[in-house]
């Protein structure tokens, strides 16, 4: 009885120290560690695994201060990187690829084979260029719109934004394990690349062939991120309407920039959107809403 309460206690303090971002995150590394250890992926990966939720948990009681909320709010985005990186751990599992055989070949029915790719370069080298470079500055994203909350002075809702962000975001990531495959750009090279190579695209290309993963690119958390991002804005910076607008066009720029540039078959941009709308609907659930006050938003 007496360990019952006590344990009840405890969860009682976490709840009221961790913000729902901050849970959101906790909760997806612990899933990671789970699906670690379902996939057998080896003693030393499935121990890293564990020792993650648990040091980072340790990490927001350390910030769980009023005082430095503003940090907490940029560790969090921080933190995504390594939810990013623990999905390689799943690299090595078997890919069929029955999956990119089929949507490749969705890709060449609705968009190469009706000149997609021709009616992007028919001005030359400029279009080519914003797409690379909107597909570059997705890693910024959400750094980028939660700066737009603070120049408002709109920081007591970064944690309902980062919410929002981290849902679309970390369910992408959730899903690569059961999605083995490789971009299309990796599987069959020389097939629909560019035909304008830009400063932006050998950058792209040297950043996700030394920095990326190799588990899987289904659903794009590019897109799903991308967008997440921005209907996070929508949502909770309404004041300034005209920058949910302009994250909603970078967002639909990002789509466009993965498949133009073989970093993604259109299925994962599809994919990704959906994701997305999770996020959406995520961010009505807890907006105003009694349970996100008590999170901290």
């Amino acid at each position: 009885m007496l360990a019952a309460a006590a344990t009840l206690a405890a969860v009682d303090v976490l709840r009221n120290r961790f913000r729902l971002c901050e849970w959101v995150l906790l909760a997806y590394y612990g899933y990671v560690a789970a699906s670690a250890t379902a996939f057998g992926l080896g003693a030393g990966v499935v121990a890293r695994a564990w020792l993650v939720p648990a040091g980072v948990a340790l990490l927001f009681l350390l910030l769980s201060s009023a005082a430095l909320q503003p940090a907490r709010d940029w560790v969090v985005l921080g933190l995504v990187l390594l939810a990013y990186r623990e999905m390689d751990w799943f690299s090595h599992t078997y890919k069929a690829r029955r999956l990119e055989q089929l949507w490749l070949g969705w890709d060449h029915r609705y968009l190469f084979d009706r000149g997609f790719r021709e009616w992007i370069e028919a001005a030359g080298a400029p279009l080519p260029a914003v797409l690379e470079l909107s597909y570059l500055l997705v890693y910024g994203i959400g750094v980028f719109l939660l700066a737009a909350l603070y120049v408002a002075k709109r920081q007591d809702r970064a944690n309902a934004y980062l919410t929002t962000y981290l849902v679309g975001t970390l369910l992408a990531y959730a899903m690569f394990p059961y999605f083995p495959s490789d971009p299309p750009r990796v599987l069959f090279p020389g097939m629909d690349l560019p035909n304008v190579v830009t400063a932006m695209r050998r950058l792209n290309l040297w950043l996700v062939g030394g920095y990326g993963i190799h588990s899987s690119v289904f659903p794009s958390a590019h897109v799903s991120s991308a967008f997440s991002a921005a209907w996070g804005v929508v949502r909770f910076l309404p004041e300034r309407k005209w920058v949910g607008r302009v994250a909603v066009i970078y967002a639909a720029t990002v789509s466009v920039a993965t498949v133009y540039g073989r970093y993604h078959y259109a299925a994962d941009a599809v994919a990704g959107f959906a994701v997305s709308l999770g996020a959406l609907a995520a961010s009505y659930a807890i907006g105003g809403s009694p349970r996100a006050r008590r999170f901290g938003r």
